[in-house]
């Protein structure tokens, strides 16, 4: 499975306790697909939980009765899923349902979907399962909407850039007759994807970010051959990770003295080795003893939420 289908598999387990944030996130669904009026209510994909998703939200917000198919494509190409509202009557309900006569020439964002932050959360959840997709931070640093209408792209480029707590600076370009809204920075794809309930995958693409930035570290300052890197900069990046989350939860100063001037020391010289660590402590030790001591680091993080 691909990092993106991943992403939106872990979107689709969030439970949606209001109803205004099941009809926003029904509403960014459908909105962005490939089609959403009186004539057409179509979406495509290739995310089965996606689909099924749409077709209960439709049904539970607008009360239309919605179509799912499926249909193998060409070898290793996978499932692509249907979701459509077939009479007339159903795409009626569910184009009014959001404010919309179905007649309109510009689809635009209708801001009367989006009560509050949670509803606009759920909202972008929901045009980003519909349209969007985001690169293996393996290969690169990516997340991009693809929008058929120039109106609607950029409605939704304001709303990604006037988001309240996370900082997004989103930007637009035209591809072979749609409109690609997009984000290229790391850190801004990681809080992107927390917002709309994909931690694990922030904490994944981060995990990685933090994996090349130690290597680069290392290449640079040290000649070791590429097997010992590639340990030492994944060790680090744990070590790393784990000390960040223990400095979010319950902060370093909790943490007796040895543990607290290791996780420092640590967080602060990412590319040193064990070795190097333990010499530089105020009372040096060994290399296992900075190995014992960044372990229970390792454990304390697992035990905390």
């Amino acid at each position: 499975m691909s990092f993106s289908s991943e992403a939106k598999r872990e979107m689709c387990r969030t439970e949606e306790g209001k109803d205004c944030c099941r009809k926003a996130e029904c509403y960014g669904i459908f909105l962005f697909a490939r089609s959403f009026s009186l004539e057409s209510v179509l979406l495509t994909t290739e995310h089965g939980a996606t689909a099924r998703r749409a077709a209960q939200l439709a049904a539970e917000v607008a009360g239309c009765v919605v179509n799912v198919s499926s249909a193998m494509r060409r070898s290793r190409e996978g499932t692509m899923y249907t979701v459509s509202v077939d009479g007339g009557n159903e795409r009626e309900l569910l184009v009014n349902c959001f404010g919309y006569t179905g007649k309109e020439i510009s689809l635009r964002v209708n801001l009367a979907n989006l009560d509050s932050p949670c509803c606009t959360a759920s909202f972008l959840r929901g045009a980003f399962l519909s349209c969007g997709t985001v690169t293996d931070p393996k290969k690169d640093y990516h997340l991009e909407f693809l929008v058929p209408h120039m109106n609607l792209a950029k409605d939704l480029l304001h709303v990604l850039n006037d988001l309240e707590g996370i900082s997004v600076q989103a930007a637009l370009v035209a591809r072979k007759g749609a409109y690609v809204v997009y984000l290229k920075d790391s850190e801004q794809i990681a809080d992107l994807l927390t917002y709309l309930g994909a931690p694990k995958s922030a904490m994944e693409l981060m995990q990685v970010k933090m994996v090349k930035e130690v290597r680069n570290n290392i290449n640079r300052k040290m000649n070791f051959e590429s097997a010992n890197i590639d340990k030492t900069a994944s060790a680090a990046a744990k070590q790393i990770m784990a000390i960040r989350k223990i400095e979010e939860k319950m902060g370093l100063d909790s943490l007796p003295e040895d543990l607290r001037e290791i996780a420092v020391l640590r967080i602060e010289n990412p590319e040193m080795s064990l070795r190097e660590l333990g010499g530089s402590l105020s009372a040096p030790i060994s290399r296992s003893g900075v190995n014992h001591r960044l372990n229970r680091l390792l454990e304390l993080a697992e035990d905390l939420l």
